[in-house]
């Protein structure tokens, strides 16, 4: 009996790749797609901030490129990204005048000094990384990387953080990479 489970543990073992083994990609349709999600994430400002309604960037580009969200929902990116988006796809955005992204973003978070305590929730929560502070000590907002995506108001314990409107950032764009192999060639 012990040798008939061990005959049948082997067997299972050795036919169990064939059957777990992951789906090989084979056509070219789903290829493209993968290029399309990349290259459609890779114009995203990459602050999974969720702004948009989804868990993150990428997962915000594969919507986009499944044509199950569109194009307007990115505040962080705003205006730059949706023309930067129409461009690649070729299309324009279904709701430009009541998306999120259809004005750039004119707020930015305050600080109010005297009541903060130091817990670095805030900084925690900042997906830009526009809070600077220790544990312990005030914290303060780098406007100039702040995307006013609203994300450090909730955890704050004692309520310090507000949105206040931002002087001279409405042309504010995020900054889009100099690529290192292009300066090299």
């Amino acid at each position: 009996m012990t040798a008939l489970l061990l005959v049948c543990a082997l067997l299972a073992c050795a036919l169990a790749p064939m059957f777990l083994r992951p789906p090989a990609v084979s056509s070219r349709g789903s290829v493209r797609q993968a290029r399309l999600v990349s290259r459609i994430d890779s114009l995203l400002p990459q602050t999974q901030c969720g702004e948009c309604g989804f868990a993150g960037c990428r997962p915000y580009a594969e919507a986009i490129a499944g044509g199950k969200a569109d194009i307007y929902l990115c505040p962080p990116g705003g205006p730059v990204t949706v023309r930067q988006l129409e461009q690649l796809l070729g299309r324009s955005p279904a709701h430009p005048a009541r998306g999120p992204a259809a004005t750039p973003a004119t707020v930015v978070a305050h600080i109010d000094e005297d009541l903060c305590i130091g817990c670095v929730k805030c900084v925690r929560a900042c997906p830009v990384d526009a809070i600077l502070g220790a544990a312990g000590q005030m914290h303060s907002i780098l406007p100039a990387q702040c995307t006013g995506c609203d994300l450090c108001v909730a955890p704050c314990p004692v309520d310090c953080i507000t949105l206040v409107p931002a002087a001279g950032k409405s042309q504010w764009q995020w900054p889009r990479p100099v690529s290192t192999m292009a300066a090299t060639a």
